[in-house]
């Protein structure tokens, strides 16, 4: 037998398969629908970014000003009173890193200013209010909530994903009952969509010291989707 007819033969072998499986699909009879699901999750542990820069005392005088700015306060001044307030909120030192370390650029022939970021571990919303109560503002560039954790968070994507697929169920069940069948087995499925963005306190909002100011920021809220085919049965 020739190269040239094997080849053939294979390709009409090719051919005869493909067809054979278009029929089965069309034969085939489903349903598949897309299951959602949405959690929320209190954090057991809160990073709060807080970020210091240098500044000149003649920034808050009201009545300098920028080319008679003198007297510049350093980064370890505006760092210790930062830690005091921290301290004084009650939580440990060790629960406070340093994230970054940069100048900040300005005009030619004026200083550059050091700034700083630190990420603070927290265990309480209510600890935000506690340092804010403390803080001596001058200095702070920014603060703001980073990310949100919770030693469980495996456990509830499980359930989120369950959750999901049973809502598939329920969708499909009412669907294929409505036209006087019942679902049968699942011959598919697949997780579309999820979505595991955390949410974080816009800038807006940093500078408050009123804990309800917090609380639509005070849960990580994750979304799931599941799409899933069950077969038709009579």
């Amino acid at each position: 037998m020739s190269y040239t007819t094997i080849r053939h033969l294979l390709l009409a072998i090719s051919l005869m398969l493909s067809v054979q499986s278009q029929a089965q699909d069309a034969g085939e009879r489903y349903i598949e629908v897309t299951g959602t699901s949405e959690i929320e999750i209190v954090p057991d542990k809160i990073h709060y970014i807080i970020e210091i820069r240098e500044y000149f005392e003649e920034e808050f005088d009201g009545k300098s000003k920028p080319e008679e700015y003198r007297t510049k306060i350093p980064l370890t001044t505006i760092e210790d009173g930062l830690q005091r307030a921290i301290a004084g909120a009650g939580i440990p030192r060790e629960a406070v890193r340093t994230q970054e370390v940069g100048d900040y650029w300005r005009q030619q022939g004026q200083d550059f200013l050091v700034s700083k970021t630190l990420d603070i571990t927290l265990t309480d919303f209510k600890q935000i209010d506690a340092i804010l109560e403390r803080i001596d503002t001058r200095g702070i560039r920014t603060m703001r909530i980073g990310e949100l954790e919770n030693k469980d968070i495996l456990t509830y994507h499980k359930q989120g994903k369950i959750a999901a697929l049973k809502a598939a169920r329920e969708k499909a069940s009412f669907l294929v009952e409505a036209l006087g069948k019942r679902l049968g087995e699942v011959t598919r499925i697949v997780e579309t969509g999820s979505n595991n963005s955390l949410i974080v306190l816009p800038q807006s909002n940093v500078m408050s010291s009123d804990a309800a100011s917090f609380d639509s920021f005070r849960t990580i809220k994750r979304s799931y989707s599941m799409l899933v085919r069950f077969a038709i049965a009579d």
